[in-house]
């Protein structure tokens, strides 16, 4: 302390350099800090700031134009006439181009007129790194997208692969710009993109091959595929009693959105098989990235009551997964431990008594609630069911097999077999959109569908 009282008060002793940050300490001259292709989010602009860089050469997104086409598109908002389908593919591209790194323009949706879709297509070309069209078979006259971009240069490359879905697609370029022509159907599109695009999209933004997690199941349910062609069958996954999972075949049609939605991945089958057996091990490539396990797992019929539940216990903050396998489908799916819940309305033939003939050991019956089930038809068919059966002119549409309407339905008819018996839907919404849209005269669907439609 010095005559006044002031000093300083040494608690530790102090070594040179201590406290004193030195030059080249944590990044040194000629060191690098970032390597080629890396993404860059806050902690990498972190670094360039740090030393000094406002700018660095980057990897643009790629441009990619897109272009729906076909007489019968309707876009989103624009009043649906019969015949008309929204365009759902226009909004799936986009959508899935900006998730692979590029970035998407849409240029709407062209009718099947050869003078607008050559200029829309120059239009694309002069600025587009990638072009996509879908769609566009115009009736009877071949497909004008393919005659269109046949007349590019080298032009057409490869047109059809030995793919389920996708086979119609289209290869091309214009000089060293890929033009790719996708399936009109959604489901065949969206496969077809992830399989030949979305590689040349990330090349193109600098971005690494996208590595998709696979998972090994054993299919739940005899699965019949096409000789010739690689198929993909789109599948649910759910867990099994011994902590392996099952996978249900979440149907096949090329056009079915909701299907794709709702998946968890996709099985590829092999081009020379035809039929793969339930219980077959199979290899599950997922979609997403990642296997989501939800908290209530519901297999069985399909109900628009059981939307209502599952609408309600999502709002709640639960994840709900709702497969439409038929009654006969969820009472056994519900027998192996591989779902919650099993909604079911099973008819037994001997005692005229709904669901609890067939429960088995360890299941229990939960009832629900009542709903209301008959015939369907237009408003403009006045006629009782004995005379729709009379009339042989008339078109049913019927229900797929192991659905518990379908049970019903042929209890009722008996050995009868009335045209279009064979057209079997897997909803109550699909029966009534049957005979609202004349492609069926009469069908059996519960009441509440019939009203909506």
């Amino acid at each position: 302390l010095d005559d006044d009282g002031r000093g300083v008060v040494v608690r530790r002793a102090c070594v040179p350099g201590a406290a004193v940050s030195f030059a080249g300490t944590d990044m040194g001259l000629g060191e690098t800090v970032l390597f080629a292709g890396t993404r860059l989010a806050s902690r990498e602009t972190g670094v360039l700031a740090a030393i000094g860089r406002d700018r660095v050469p980057v990897v643009r997104r790629p441009k990619v134009a897109i272009l729906s086409t076909g007489d019968e598109i309707v876009q989103p908002g624009e009043p649906m006439s019969p015949g008309l389908v929204y365009d759902s593919n226009g909004r799936i591209l986009a959508d899935a181009v900006r998730e692979v790194g590029g970035e998407p323009f849409f240029l709407g949706a062209f009718r099947d007129d050869e003078a607008a879709l050559r200029t829309a297509l120059d239009g694309a070309l002069g600025f587009a790194d990638l072009v996509l069209l879908s769609g566009g078979t115009s009736k009877g006259e071949g497909d004008l997208n393919a005659r269109v971009v046949g007349e590019l240069e080298p032009g057409i490359l490869v047109h059809g692969v030995a793919l389920k879905p996708g086979k119609p697609i289209c290869l091309a370029a214009q000089g060293t710009t890929p033009v790719v022509i996708l399936p009109g159907f959604p489901t065949s599109a969206v496969f077809t993109f992830h399989e030949f695009v979305a590689p040349v999209i990330r090349e193109f933004a600098g971005l690494p091959r996208d590595r998709r997690e696979a998972v090994r199941a054993k299919l739940a349910l005899r699965a019949v595929s096409e000789r010739g062609r690689t198929e993909y069958l789109l599948v649910g996954l759910v867990t099994r009693p011994d902590g392996g999972l099952s996978a249900y075949p979440m149907g096949k049609g090329s056009g079915s959105v909701t299907a794709f939605s709702r998946a968890d991945g996709f099985v590829r089958i092999a081009r020379n098989t035809e039929i793969v057996e339930a219980e077959t091990e199979v290899e599950v490539t997922l979609i997403g990235g990642e296997l989501r396990i939800s908290d209530l797992v519901v297999i069985g019929s399909h109900c628009a009551g059981l939307d209502v539940v599952a609408g309600a216990l999502s709002r709640e903050g639960f994840t709900v997964k709702v497969m439409a396998v038929g009654s006969q489908g969820g009472l056994a799916a519900v027998g192996r431990g591989e779902c919650d819940v099993a909604p079911i309305h099973l008819l037994d033939a001997e005692t005229g008594r709904y669901n609890e003939p067939f429960l088995e050991s360890g299941l229990r019956l939960l009832h629900g609630y009542a709903r209301m089930q008959g015939v369907v038809t237009r408003p403009d068919e006045p006629r009782e069911t004995a005379a729709l059966l009379a009339d042989e002119t008339l078109r049913m549409v019927n229900r797929n097999r192991g659905a518990g309407t379908r049970i019903l339905i042929d209890r009722l008819l008996g050995e009868r077999r009335p045209p279009g018996s064979p057209s079997e839907p897997r909803s109550h919404y699909a029966v009534a959109a049957a005979v609202s849209q004349k492609r069926a005269d009469w069908g059996v669907t519960i009441e509440t569908v019939a009203q909506q439609s």
